[in-house]
């Protein structure tokens, strides 16, 4: 695939809007797929990379089989952390298309980024004109016999667990697509119009739900759901923070224990690709049952080949939230 100048992509939430109104009339409720062909005037198919799994699902749900798509963070990998080979660098210089979600999400991207500038990559940060919430962290640190605590404020990039945002990370990744291939612009639209009518679905799931119900409040090990919670006005109590790894004080999981028994809290969430160390200790304390709740910031091959995608962990993420909404 003949591959175009670097560009920085830009969707306007009022043009993401306007087109997921469109959508949600024109698509079909039962999301079937597209008809669309892809041009026959391609000889070869779009390279492209992605760094993590909802990257990955939501583009190819926009190219279905018409590109390679690769996925870089394999599974069990903390994105956070995560610094790629010389090998993975050059596979995303090679690229047609790189696809990520933010830099602060995969803080490794600007650097790679600088030394690439010179690559045809088409570069698509699929975040792009979000509104990102601003996490207040409290970091601890011993100093001999002091101890010294101060905030860190961070931008939370979890905006993929909103199935709202998702929506326009989607968009966003389609016009990144036709940009580098202009040729495929029909089949980009109907795909992701499809794609998007089912994330939609997905969101009203959630909406009908959590619709009267009293309780919205959650208790969580990773701070990972804040845009799922502003969605949906529910209410995010983390443990850890942005990190799932960061540890809590014992004045911090002293203060949780109370909350958590005041407010009749009766499960402790934990995500599924870290230590549930942090969450098994408060809820031993309350005395409350453990449940996860995932951040699918990664998914096995074998879950994949079960057809488990980014919106079945969802519906699984909405399962067990019930268990504490309502």
């Amino acid at each position: 695939m003949k591959k175009v100048n670097t560009v920085k992509l830009l969707v306007s939430l009022f043009g993401s809007t306007a087109l997921l109104v469109a959508c949600g009339t024109e698509s079909s409720q039962s999301g079937s797929t597209s008809e669309v062909e892809s041009s026959e005037s391609n000889n070869e198919k779009l390279q492209i990379v992605t760094t993590f799994y909802p990257m990955y699902d939501f583009t190819k749900n926009v190219v279905q089989d018409t590109a390679d798509v690769s996925l870089l963070i394999p599974a069990g990998t903390e994105p956070h952390d995560f610094e790629p080979s010389a090998k993975m660098v050059a596979d995303i210089e090679n690229a047609d298309v790189f696809i990520y979600n933010s830099d602060d999400m995969e803080t490794w991207v600007p650097s790679v980024l600088e030394n690439i500038k010179d690559s045809e990559t088409v570069i698509v940060n699929a975040s792009e004109g979000i509104d990102f919430i601003h996490n207040e962290e409290l970091e601890e640190h011993d100093h001999e016999e002091d101890h010294e605590e101060y905030h860190v404020h961070a931008i939370d990039p979890h905006v993929w667990l909103d199935p709202v945002l998702a929506q326009t990370e989607v968009l966003t990744i389609q016009a990144g697509l036709i940009e580098a291939d202009p040729d495929n612009v029909d089949l980009y639209e109907a795909n992701a119009e499809v794609y998007i009518q089912k994330l939609d679905n997905l969101n009203q799931e959630f909406e009908k739900a959590f619709e009267g119900a009293e309780n919205r409040t959650f208790v969580t090990q990773h701070a990972a759901f804040a845009y799922l919670a502003q969605q949906y006005d529910l209410t995010q109590i983390a443990i850890s923070g942005l990190s799932p790894e960061l540890e809590p004080s014992p004045a911090k999981l002293a203060e949780l224990s109370v909350f958590a028994k005041e407010n009749n809290v009766n499960h402790i969430y934990f995500e599924d690709n870290a230590s549930s160390k942090i969450a098994e200790t408060l809820a031993t304390e309350v005395g409350v049952e453990l449940a996860v709740l995932s951040p699918i910031e990664g998914i096995t091959q074998e879950d994949q080949d079960l057809g488990i995608d980014y919106i079945q962990l969802m519906k699984n993420n909405l399962e067990s939230l019930k268990k504490s909404i309502n």
